[in-house]
């Protein structure tokens, strides 16, 4: 009888064995690792979606699904995925691949930001390519379709339909036209007054705080396109004004405004533009208690929901008006070497916006006889320009030692410009008859008191911006009361002076505190 095997593993046998399953192991880890990295174009089941999750200016995806695919693409230096759905049987309305539906205007939320990689991953080179067989369509973070490619375009147009995806999006999130600048790089005084029916931000029946003086419509204007016109920048687009945003910037803050009756206009301006943002006007109330006239005083608004002031402080020069005898009598003085008795309402101000020019063109001033003083010295005679100089130089030691520029935003409002024509404002001076703005300003050339502020604001240690609305209002001639700075047939000792020099609301100082909000809303990011 045959006697049976065994049978039995051996040690190098087992050794052996286990190696060769090991090594395939790793082998096709590796190889199939390399494909998916390497591979020109691997379809994944993702579908890249930009929702609306600002930190910031951090902007979150969401990745939901659908088919894709990857490449490498950069357009205008910017590295970004193209948000590019492919969907079976969408319309065929958006098939032209330059035809792009929305604006900016559209997505408000984006206006001003830039792309950040760190959350949203625009480091990455992705873009989809769309399948040849589906239409592909971009949206916005609503769901709009803001671009589309017809199905039956062949497959020559697939790259320029990427390549103007990519255009779009970057347009989208950054609030700016491939090739534009962004608003930090613009010359904010370049630019031209567009038409634009979207406009006035509010009316007199959404804002209680237009005095009677700059109400033209209400004390009898008939044409109304003077509140229509938008500045439109030559190189880019300024954020258009949200009153929520800006409500946001100064909540728990005190905004000041500190100069003349253009600076009232300025914040009367302002504080109807933040209305837009309060439902119930309640929720804003005068802390003096007393109706906004052209006569001297201060004024402070408290919106409550925020928590914030909005405040105007009367200073025709912002040195003091004195007094001092000169010869027998005490005639009216202007102490160009001390601040303004009511600086120390200013203090402490989170955000102060001063200006003065308007004054300084009267003819007591103009002629600086026996009117400006320092110390007990009155001077006989002393130029305007040096009377000015000599006063801004007071005012920034002021700024330097009492504003805490940890705490504290400058603004210098640069000054405005008059229209008056054939004559001054005493003197038969009107411009009435205009209702356009002008196709080119009157002057070229800067206003002396705006060099001389310019190289006070570079000598002072604080630093102050300057708020330069000259150029741009000297071609509103429309824009002033001229003579609907009153009601029609009210008795007046003055009905034949037109007023030229202040501007009409809702108008040209909304322009004004766009610039300002553009300042403030950039220095946060």
């Amino acid at each position: 009888m045959e006697r049976q095997r065994s049978f039995s593993f051996k040690p190098t046998r087992l050794l052996v064995f286990s190696f060769t399953i090991c090594s395939s192991v790793i082998f096709l880890t590796t190889f199939t690792f390399w494909i998916k990295k390497f591979a020109p174009s691997v379809h994944q089941q993702t579908r890249v979606q930009f929702n609306r999750s600002l930190i910031g200016d951090h902007i979150a995806l969401t990745i939901l699904n659908s088919t894709v695919s990857t490449r490498n693409f950069t357009v205008d230096g910017v590295k970004i995925p193209a948000l590019i759905e492919n969907h079976h049987g969408w319309p065929g309305n958006f098939s032209d691949v330059d035809g792009y539906s929305g604006s900016n205007s559209s997505v408000p939320e984006y206006e001003g930001h830039e792309a950040n990689a760190s959350v949203a991953n625009f480091t990455a080179t992705q873009d989809a390519v769309v399948d040849e067989s589906l239409s592909g369509v971009v949206r916005d973070e609503q769901g709009n379709i803001i671009l589309g490619l017809d199905e039956k375009n062949d497959g020559n147009r697939k790259e320029e339909f990427v390549t103007a995806a990519l255009s779009k999006k970057i347009e989208v999130l950054t609030g700016r036209k491939i090739g534009q600048k962004t608003v930090k790089d613009c010359d904010l005084i370049k630019g031209s007054w567009v038409f634009d029916e979207s406009y006035p931000l509010y009316t007199k029946d959404s804002c209680p705080f237009i005095d009677e003086g700059f109400d033209c419509l209400g004390n009898g204007r008939l044409d109304s396109d003077y509140s229509k016109w938008r500045w439109q920048l030559q190189d880019c687009d300024l954020p258009r004004f949200n009153a929520t945003k800006m409500l946001e910037l100064i909540r728990g803050k005190r905004l000041v405004f500190v100069g003349d009756s253009i600076n009232r206009n300025q914040w009367e301006s302002l504080l109807c533009m933040l209305m837009g943002a309060i439902r119930d006007p309640k929720r804003v109330y005068e802390t003096h208690g007393r109706k906004i006239t052209k006569e001297k005083g201060n004024y402070s608004f408290r919106f409550l929901d925020y928590q914030c002031t909005v405040e105007f402080y009367a200073s025709h020069f912002l040195v003091h008006e004195s007094k001092a005898r000169i010869g027998q009598k005490r005639r009216p003085t202007l102490r160009i070497d001390a601040i303004d008795r009511g600086s120390s309402r200013w203090k402490g101000a989170d955000i102060l916006v001063f200006n003065t020019a308007h004054w300084w063109s009267h003819y007591k001033t103009k002629a600086g006889i026996n009117y400006y003083q320092e110390g007990s010295l009155v001077h006989p005679q002393l130029s305007v320009s040096t009377a000015f100089r000599k006063a801004m130089t007071t005012w920034s030691s002021w700024v330097d030692k009492h504003v805490n520029a940890r705490k504290t935003r400058v603004f210098f409002r640069s000054s405005a410009p008059s229209h008056f024509r054939g004559g001054q404002w005493n003197t038969g001076g009107h411009c009435k008859e205009v209702t356009r703005p002008l196709n080119e300003t009157l002057s070229t050339a800067k206003p002396e008191k705006n060099i001389i502020v310019e190289e006070v604001l570079k000598q002072m240690k604080t630093e102050v911006t300057l708020l330069d609305v000259t150029r741009l209002s000297e071609y509103r001639i429309d824009g002033h009361p001229s003579v609907y700075g009153r009601k029609s047939g009210k008795s007046s000792k003055s009905q034949n002076i037109q007023d030229c020099s202040h501007w009409c609301l809702p108008g040209v100082p909304d322009a004004w505190n766009e610039l300002l909000f553009y300042h403030l809303y950039a220095s946060t990011k």
